[in-house]
């Protein structure tokens, strides 16, 4: 089953891992301006070379093996420059991000992610493929795994903590921000007196707007942009005539979820609505995991339905 988030755990913080390295100290060659963070190339990520189209997963990336890059010596090249605006602080930014081991050469992840400038959930060592570069932009980004991972590495995907990673990132595109418009014709029906919601979809074409009904309103907080939020949901489709892809109620373990960190139109939906509420939200495929079916990812293409209760704002 598809996870909500649009970036993947490689990328992102967790418990006992380290902070991101250090690089950003004046002495490795970086500058702050207002915005963002900028970085510098060195002799690692000058000798990565990488082909294959832009935009798409799977570029290659070729280096003399084994690759070396130094302790809290994070490098960036920029190796093609587009021609869009420079990404910006809280920037949202869809991107193609592609891992590879320096000292095995073999691609450890390629895959579509949304990550947001500045944001210190995700490594740095990853958030600086997007920074200050124009959209467009081909980036290059080598790193220590130690600096990222720690002295375990990431053993899941072959990578020690003497390894480098070599980060090929493509600045597809910046988000615009998304607003759900009020659901308030051809609503499904949903009962929400059992574990689990019931939903009855009605006999109708999806709709092609990203739409929200509050089911019930809770007396909480307000959920903003960048908050992280404990919710309890339940996804659907409308191709399969409502069947649950993934579920947590009456689990007993709800899902705490950055609005930043998910699809498109499931954050337009709950931002806005107060703790305690429970809405239910749609979103055609473009705001949600992309219009194109693909291996391991079968709800692109799809039109996505969510009940979703705001358990807390954390």
């Amino acid at each position: 089953m598809r996870n909500l988030t649009t970036v993947p755990v490689l990328l992102v913080l967790s418990l006992g891992a380290l902070a991101a390295c250090g690089s950003s100290d004046d002495d490795k060659a970086s500058t702050k301006d207002e915005n963002c963070t900028t970085y510098s190339p060195g002799d690692s990520s000058d000798a990565v070379k990488v082909s294959g189209e832009f935009g798409k997963t799977g570029p290659k990336a070729t280096f003399g093996k084994p690759l070396e890059a130094g302790k809290d010596d994070l490098q960036r090249t920029v190796l093609d420059e587009g021609d869009g605006d420079a990404t910006t602080q809280d920037d949202q930014v869809e991107a193609i991000v592609t891992v590879y081991n320096g000292r095995t050469g073999k691609q450890a992840l390629s895959e579509a992610a949304t990550l947001t400038v500045g944001d210190e959930n995700t490594f740095e060592a990853f958030r600086a493929g997007i920074e200050c570069v124009p959209t467009g932009s081909r980036v290059v980004t080598t790193v220590s795994a130690g600096d990222v991972y720690g002295d375990e590495g990431y053993a899941d995907l072959d990578i020690k903590a003497t390894d480098s990673l070599v980060i090929v990132t493509d600045v597809v595109d910046v988000r615009e921000e998304l607003e759900a418009k009020p659901w308030t014709k051809d609503v499904p029906e949903v009962s929400l007196k059992g574990k689990q919601p019931k939903v009855t979809l009605p006999k109708t074409d999806p709709p092609k707007d990203v739409l929200v009904k509050v089911l019930e309103e809770g007396d909480g907080k307000t959920v903003k942009a960048g908050d992280t939020i404990t919710v309890n949901y339940q996804g659907s489709t409308w191709e399969s005539g409502g069947k649950v892809f993934q579920q947590t109620f009456g689990q007993g373990q709800p899902a705490q979820l950055s609005t930043d960190q998910v699809v498109q139109g499931f954050k337009a939906g709950v931002v806005g609505q107060k703790q305690g509420s429970t809405i239910l939200v749609t979103m055609p495929p473009e705001y949600g995991y992309g219009t194109e079916e693909s291996e391991g990812n079968e709800l692109g293409g799809k039109t996505l339905l969510f009940v979703v209760e705001i358990v807390s704002i954390d």
